[in-house]
C-alpha cells in the first residue's frame, strides 16, 4: 500500500494552483484525493470541475464549506439555507459524500452562544433530509475557541456531537481537524464516541505553530513544524474505525508564496514523515 494512499490535498493548501494544475500535480505525485472549496469550483464551473477530477482519476474527499447558519434575521436565515442546499447540490455533482459545515459566529451585537447553536440545530433539521436525499452527509467542524465570536460557535467535538446526535448519522456527523481540537484532552473520547456511532465523516490535518499571525486565520503550520503529534491523532481516528481520506488543509502565507507544485510535494513528504511512518 502506498504511503500516500489515504492522503487528500485540500485545495486551499496550494491555492496558488489552478484546478487543472492541482489535478495534474496530484496525479504525478500519486496523491489520490483532493478536498475542494466552493468558490474556486464555482469559478471554474461545477460540472467542469467534476469532469476534470473524474477524468484525472481523482476522488473528492470533501467539499468546503457550507454552514454560517446563526443569523437571526428571517431573510438572512432563508438565504443561508438556500446557499447550503446549493452546496449540497455541488457536493453531489462533484462526487463527494461529505459537505463540511462551519457553523457561523455570533450575529452582530449578540452574546448568546447557546441561542446561536440552537439556530444551527434548527437549520440542520431542514438541511439533513435534503442532503440525505442527494447522497451527501453534513460534517460539523468545530473550530478553535478563538473563532467562536466571528466564525464558529461550535468550538469542541463535544458540542459538535451534541448537535449531530439529534439527527441520523447518515445525515449529520463531524469533521475532526487537528488544528482546532489538539488542545482538548476530551477530544479522543469524543472521537471514539463519534466512531462508534458512524459519525466520523472527515479528518483534516494542520499543525499549531506560534506566534500566530495577525488575524490568526492563515496561521496553520506545515505538518511537523508545530506542537501537534500527528501520528497520535491518526491513531485516535484509526482506533475509532475511521478508514477514509486524511486531508491536509493548510492556510499559510508562507506556503502560498512558494511554487505550488513544490508546496504540494513538500506537503506530501511531510505527510509520510509525520503521519504515516
Amino acid at each position: 500500500m502506498s504511503d500516500l494512499a489515504r492522503l487528500s490535498i485540500n485545495q486551499m493548501t496550494v491555492r496558488q494552483l489552478s484546478l487543472p494544475e492541482l489535478a495534474r500535480a496530484c496525479v504525478e505525485l500519486g496523491v489520490p484525493c483532493v478536498g475542494l472549496w466552493r468558490e474556486p469550483v464555482q469559478e471554474y464551473g461545477v460540472d467542469a470541475a467534476a469532469g476534470l477530477v473524474r477524468d484525472a482519476g481523482l476522488r473528492v474527499s470533501t467539499l468546503c464549506r457550507g454552514g454560517f447558519l446563526t443569523a437571526t434575521d428571517p431573510g438572512a436565515r432563508e438565504a443561508a439555507l438556500a446557499d447550503n442546499r446549493r452546496a449540497v447540490d455541488e457536493a453531489a455533482a462533484l462526487g463527494t459524500g461529505t459537505l463540511v459545515l462551519v457553523s457561523g459566529g455570533l450575529p452582530a451585537g449578540s452574546r448568546d452562544l447557546r441561542g446561536a447553536r440552537e439556530r444551527v440545530a434548527d437549520a440542520l433539521a431542514e438541511l439533513g433530509p435534503y442532503a440525505e436525499g442527494m447522497g451527501v452527509r453534513l460534517a460539523i467542524e468545530p473550530l478553535h475557541p478563538m473563532y467562536a465570536a466571528d466564525r464558529c460557535v461550535v468550538s469542541t467535538l463535544a458540542q459538535a456531537l451534541d448537535l449531530a446526535e439529534r439527527f441520523p448519522a447518515r445525515q449529520v456527523g463531524v469533521a475532526v481537524d487537528t488544528y482546532h481540537v489538539w488542545w482538548d484532552d476530551t477530544a479522543p473520547a469524543r472521537i471514539a464516541r463519534a466512531g462508534a456511532a458512524g459519525r466520523l465523516h472527515a479528518f483534516q490535518l494542520a499543525d499549531w505553530t506560534t506566534p500566530l499571525p495577525a488575524g490568526v486565520l492563515n496561521g496553520r503550520g506545515q505538518l511537523g513544524d508545530g506542537a501537534i503529534d500527528m501520528r497520535e491523532w491518526k491513531g485516535h481516528m484509526d482506533a475509532a474505525g475511521y478508514t477514509g481520506p486524511i486531508e491536509v488543509e493548510l492556510f499559510s502565507e508562507e506556503l502560498w508564496a512558494m511554487d505550488g507544485r513544490e508546496a504540494l510535494a513538500r506537503t506530501a513528504e511531510r505527510f509520510v514523515t509525520h503521519v504515516i511512518r
